[in-house]
């Protein structure tokens, strides 16, 4: 069996949500066999925490954190040093504009990333466009817009690169198949072509957003909301690349929850999954009343609506 298809089928196979979480110093190489919090001790906490990527050696882990209401968001990192790893830091081309969805380019060379940063320095926050930074001897450079043909006065979401230098990202253009589309702009002769949609295997009639697509181009992960299987908020969904083309969307029920699950991201060296889910534990409800303190220990952790990283290994 093609291992990426084994790999699909295993990743719909597991199980639930645990509560377990994890130590702050996590081996990536030994993902747990259940949905488990993702660093809970280091990078989670009673704020929005969202989007991951992984530097092949492992050593590198960029994310997301999101002020309330979406006011403004930063791109954070951890670097592992003799087996420990470091606080949290806001990386050097984030902290003044919003921030999002870091995704490093397969040979690591590059980290792109959607911001409202405007193209000349102390304009006014624009809409979101796709940014790529350059690592350098001092670490990462100067962010670059990637231009009109990718960027436009539309929000662009979420990019991911492939080893062909195929661009693939989440927008809401005039021709999209529904609400909002994951769209593909090709890497030819040194430049990005106009971008188009996805088949309707992975685009429908309502959200398709937050798209990984692996290195080779033949798996993508992806989130919907709105579809007939979805369990409430949206949910993660996956096609294979068959003959050249996208086949019907699997819906990766095992994982989803009545929350939102988003931002898929998979680590192949370790065989780890990762996603976003806003899963709540909190009720409208209670057996008996709830004091001062029980009550914000409930509503300062995660699993409180806000978004937090999971992690699962993919061969569970």
């Amino acid at each position: 069996m093609n291992k990426f298809i084994y790999l699909l089928i295993t990743i719909s196979a597991c199980t639930t949500v645990s509560d377990n979480p994890e130590p702050p110093i996590t081996d990536l190489a030994f993902p747990p066999d259940t949905a488990t919090f993702f660093m809970e001790e280091l990078i989670q906490g009673p704020f929005n925490t969202r989007d991951i990527s992984i530097s092949l050696d492992g050593l590198e882990i960029y994310y997301t954190i999101v002020a309330p209401k979406n006011k403004i968001s930063v791109i954070v990192s951890v670097k592992k040093i003799s087996d420990q790893w470091s606080e949290p830091e806001v990386v050097s081309f984030s902290g003044q504009y919003s921030d999002i969805e870091p995704a490093l380019s397969p040979d690591n060379t590059q980290l792109y990333y959607s911001s409202t940063r405007p193209d000349s320095l102390g304009d006014a926050p624009k809409d979101y466009d796709i940014w790529v930074v350059e690592r350098n001897d001092n670490g990462w450079g100067e962010p670059v817009n990637l231009g009109e043909v990718i960027n436009t006065s539309k929000n662009e979401f979420y990019p991911s690169m492939t080893n062909s230098g195929n661009l693939y990202f989440t927008a809401q253009y005039d021709d999209t198949k529904g609400r909002e589309d994951i769209y593909i702009s090709e890497f030819s002769d040194g430049s990005y072509t106009q971008p188009y949609s996805l088949s309707d295997s992975v685009n429908s009639e309502t959200w398709e957003f937050n798209a990984y697509v692996t290195p080779d181009e033949k798996v993508i992960f992806f989130s919907s909301f709105g579809r007939e299987d979805d369990l409430g908020g949206g949910d993660l969904y996956a096609s294979i690349k068959l003959n050249g083309t996208w086949t019907g969307a699997v819906h990766l029920d095992k994982i989803n929850t009545s929350g939102l699950d988003y931002c898929p991201y998979l680590d192949a060296k370790n065989g780890a999954f990762y996603y976003t889910s806003e899963v709540s534990e909190i009720k409208n409800h209670y057996d008996s009343a709830m004091s001062y303190n029980s009550f914000m220990e409930m509503i300062n952790r995660p699993k409180n609506g806000y978004g937090n990283i999971f992690w699962i290994n993919a061969e569970a």
